[in-house]
């Protein structure tokens, strides 16, 4: 096949698959979009568990089996200016158990929208630049789903705001990256009258503790490829614990530590089509699943 023709078919699948996938620029990394770049794409994404922590304590449950999520989320970057980029992804979600008799969900969850401002960027040290960037953000449901039926459901229901602050230093191709948002979350409703936390509830309300959620990435960084090794977060300011042999709820004090990493590279024949893959492993928790999780994909960015 002759070059042309190969560089012709990369160009095409590039934009059948609206191309982007799962880490091209996101509101937690230090990549931004140059003025008038847009990247769309796709991104696949597995995540699996069969063993989970009720509260601290880690245990199975035989009637569940494998709890799998599985999601497709389209993903849209648009450089505003090389220092604003707007941010949007929506994902279709579906889960299944392996064993009992707990069906599955499935259904779009919530869209995200974050706008991403690098406010400074100067040299420091030799080959050194040291990049600080804001972000704010905004998730919501995309349609009413149940999200009182856990580990099943598809999300969680409420509204998210979210404040971001990220530090990046690359020196030559080697890079760091620290990152921490503060998220508020709404009440949400539920279709029952009254639910039991730590005490009794008359009410189809339920309180959501806010979060944190924080990363930090090291690798090496060069025009055509970055390979990380990644370090997740994520912290719940109150809910409670899951009660003996009861089912999680959406209030529950969710914490999670993971580690893993991420792989992303520009095909030569086709400079702005790129492919990637990430992997994260849940290594502590708190009414979480210790989850194994593996996405992957294309995405493409077309400059105007």
């Amino acid at each position: 096949m002759k070059k042309k023709t190969i560089l012709y078919f990369s160009l095409a699948l590039g934009f059948t698959l609206v191309a982007s996938l799962a880490k091209s620029q996101t509101a937690d990394d230090a990549i931004m979009m140059g003025k008038k770049q847009w990247c769309n794409g796709l991104t696949y994404m597995y995540s699996g568990w069969k063993n989970y922590w009720e509260g601290t304590f880690k245990r199975e449950n035989k009637n569940l089996g494998t709890v799998s999520t599985q999601s497709v989320m389209f993903m849209s970057t648009y450089g505003i200016t090389n220092r604003l980029n707007a941010i949007v992804s929506i994902p279709y979600v579906w889960t299944h158990a392996s064993a009992g008799t707990l069906h599955g969900l499935k259904g779009f969850q919530d869209i995200e929208m974050n706008i991403k401002y690098e406010f400074y960027s100067t040299k420091l040290g030799k080959n050194g630049n040291l990049s600080l960037f804001a972000v704010g953000g905004l998730s919501t449901p995309l349609q009413k789903y149940e999200n009182d039926f856990l580990p099943m459901s598809i999300g969680l229901g409420s509204t998210n705001l979210s404040g971001r602050l990220t530090a990046d230093y690359q020196k030559g191709i080697f890079f760091a990256t620290a990152s921490s948002a503060f998220e508020w979350r709404s009440d949400v409703t539920i279709d029952r009258t009254s639910y039991y936390t730590d005490q009794i509830h008359y009410t189809n309300k339920v309180d959501m503790p806010n979060q944190l959620n924080s990363n930090f990435f090291v690798g090496i960084r060069k025009p055509n490829l970055i390979i990380q090794a990644q370090l997740l977060n994520m912290y719940s300011f109150g809910g409670f614990d899951i009660r003996k042999n009861d089912m999680p709820f959406v209030s529950n004090q969710m914490n999670m530590t993971s580690v893993g990493g991420h792989v992303k590279y520009f095909f030569p024949f086709s400079p702005n089509l790129a492919v990637v893959a990430d992997a994260d492993f849940t290594v502590a928790g708190r009414n979480m699943g210790q989850s194994q999780m593996y996405s992957g994909g294309l995405y493409y960015v077309v400059s105007f």
